[in-house]
């Protein structure tokens, strides 16, 4: 399989990793009308897809390592497993973010949910393995939650209506940070191991934990939207355009290919898991790039809020070269 042989490539990837994470999102805006909840099928499908193309090409090369099959033959159980919860758990917060958008907005789910998992997954993957220099790394954290705060002022600003939040949204998004938080130490975990699968190997085990978890967790939400709106019916499933579908698919195989990437870069020894994740992170900042330049949802905002927005793209750039160079300084 590839692996990345120098800080460069590493460095690449997770750029590359945090472009993803923070595009893939792009698809539910391109299919108006249809429900988060179905969606969200062709998400988790989508995604488990991206991790088998990955497998077999990338993760099947001659180069250090095993192909994919006997990767995943000659990992152990206790490897797997703890990949596999990783996919429970972040699948498990990832659906109570959308729902929490769904009912409270972006400008409250989105900055409190993935904050608080940054915050959590930086702290929990550096103790579980110790790389990179903390000052530089926990520094560039708190500069990118920093960003995280101007960019939930800015989307305050923008709305011409105040209306508090509701206290289920913001229960609902420290929740989903919790759980995206603490999903990632388990695949940080799985990686560690004369017996731990390579990171393509583990791609495909926390996709199958994703497609495991959305079964009957993705079917409650249907039965039960946590917005309070109307139970979703699988008919309207089957009646979407297929371009919905096929846009589905794509933001789960986007995701997936940021994960992927996101993987193997942790993998490598100079890197660490926590600096992986925590450039990764910043996705935050590319999706509301993707909101400001590309949808133009700031074109009639308040002066204030475009301030607020300059304050957030530095102070994230800022944050995301300490955590770069934190391997290396």
């Amino acid at each position: 399989m590839f692996q990345p042989e120098s800080y460069a490539v590493a460095l690449a990837f997770m750029i590359l990793s945090m472009l993803c994470w923070g595009s893939w999102a792009n698809a539910i805006k391109l299919c108006p009308g249809f429900r988060l909840q179905l969606f969200y099928w062709d998400y988790a499908g989508g995604l488990l897809l991206g991790s088998l193309v990955w497998g077999f090409t990338l993760g099947s090369l001659s180069g250090s390592g095993r192909p994919l099959l006997k990767d995943l033959l000659h990992a152990d159980p206790r490897h797997i497993l703890l990949a596999f919860a990783g996919g429970v758990i972040f699948n498990a917060g990832n659906l109570l973010l959308l729902a929490a958008i769904d009912f409270a907005g972006l400008a409250v789910a989105f900055p409190v949910g993935v904050g608080l998992a940054l915050a959590l997954g930086a702290v929990s993957s550096y103790v579980v393995t110790p790389q990179g220099n903390p000052w530089m790394l926990f520094g560039g954290v708190a500069l990118v939650l920093s960003a995280i705060f101007f960019d939930a002022a800015a989307y305050r600003l923008r709305e011409r209506v105040r209306r508090a939040a509701s206290m289920r949204g913001v229960v609902l998004s420290l929740c989903a940070g919790i759980l995206l938080g603490t999903s990632y130490p388990f695949v940080a975990k799985s990686m560690v191991g004369d017996h731990a699968p390579g990171p393509y190997a583990i791609s495909v085990i926390v996709a199958f934990g994703v497609i495991a978890c959305s079964l009957p967790l993705n079917y409650l939400l249907m039965r039960r939207p946590l917005d309070g709106g109307a139970p979703v019916s699988i008919s309207g499933y089957f009646i979407a355009p297929y371009k919905w579908h096929l846009w589905g698919i794509l933001g789960g195989a986007i995701w997936c290919s940021g994960a992927v990437l996101n993987f193997v870069a942790a993998r490598a020894q100079i890197v660490g898991p926590a600096v992986s994740y925590s450039i990764g992170q910043g996705a935050i900042m590319i999706s509301a790039g993707w909101g400001v330049f590309f949808w133009r949802e700031f074109a009639q905002a308040p002066v204030r809020s475009r301030r607020f927005l300059v304050l957030m793209f530095l102070l994230f750039v800022a944050g995301l070269c300490s955590i770069a160079l934190s391997p290396v300084v």
